[in-house]
């Protein structure tokens, strides 16, 4: 197992199978500088309906902490989490647990993040440097989903930001459109993403993309959507999985295959590291995006 990391950017992260991640993680884990996990919990597949009340551990003293993502948190209690601090008190999304935690005399309701159902929770654990999503910001979200990973989003961003969450299967986006009805920052798009002129109108310029849609040509993908909606100077984070690419070449080779390809739609890679132990052969590129000189040109054009 390797990972090619951009000079002046590493890549942490452990072995270990999914089976024995909740158990083994309660002795300890912790990402570079300070942004530390220990966890147990219900693990990928073994959803416990909508969450209860200290499920990380009734009756028993909590602290949560704030990670070095802002808007991401870890609890330390008997059942060390990566949480996100609940927009939508009282619900959970996808069966994962909650708790609350007095600060002075008000209660604060935060969910559980699991690494082995998301690719951001799992990048953010193997030590990625920036996520570039966080309170305030407008996201592009490809490949959304039932809104799993979209709900944690939505917690990041809160109130003051956006998730523009584009879906092409209807079956999914049924979810995502119930996730949305309680999430007023998550506006739904039901719509293939290699078609971003269908919805132009509904969505504002973004500060980034983050793209899990697992296509061989995700990365044309993805710069059509940065051409039309995201900033100049704006950030992306593309999940990769490499059997989705090209399933007969080496997973190394498929990153850096779409690396390059990613540098010539004016995408500049920054950052990079592959996702175990909680996923295999997957990896993710964060990068900065720069506007094509002409497209630059004509959103201002020159006085006459």
């Amino acid at each position: 197992m390797s990972a090619f990391v951009f000079p002046g950017h590493r890549c942490c992260f452990c072995c270990l199978p999914e089976e024995l991640y909740w158990c083994v993680f309660s002795g300890g884990f912790r990402s570079p500088e300070g942004g530390g996990f220990r966890g147990r919990g219900g693990g990928r597949g073994t959803p416990r309906g909508r969450g209860g009340r200290g499920g990380f551990g009734a009756g028993r003293k909590v602290v949560v902490e704030p990670h070095r993502h802002e808007g991401v948190f870890i609890c330390r209690g008997k059942e060390d989490a990566l949480v996100t601090k609940n927009m939508v008190v009282g619900e959970s999304v996808y069966g994962e647990k909650r708790m609350s935690v007095e600060e002075g005399e008000i209660k604060i309701e935060y969910r559980a993040w699991n690494p082995f159902r998301s690719k951001l929770a799992a990048a953010i654990l193997g030590g990625v440097d920036q996520i570039h999503i966080k309170p305030g910001a407008k996201v592009m979200y490809l490949g959304a989903a039932s809104g799993t990973t979209v709900s944690h989003v939505s917690d990041i961003v809160g109130p003051e930001g956006l998730v523009y969450a584009v879906e092409f299967s209807h079956r999914s986006g049924r979810d995502l459109l119930n996730v949305a009805k309680k999430r007023t920052n998550i506006i739904p798009i039901i719509e293939d993403a290699r078609h971003p002129h269908k919805y132009r109108m509904l969505v504002g310029m973004v500060d980034v993309i983050f793209a899990d849609v697992a296509q061989p040509d995700q990365t044309r993908i993805v710069a059509l959507n940065a051409h039309n909606f995201l900033k100049n100077g704006g950030h992306f984070v593309i999940s990769i999985k490499a059997n989705c690419i090209d399933s007969t070449a080496a997973p190394e080779a498929v990153f850096a295959s779409e690396v390059k390809k990613m540098s010539s739609e004016n995408m500049k890679p920054q950052e990079q590291l592959t996702l175990e132990p909680y996923e295999r052969d997957h990896a993710v590129v964060v990068g900065i995006y720069s506007t094509p000189p002409v497209l630059l040109a004509a959103s201002h054009p020159m006085c006459m």
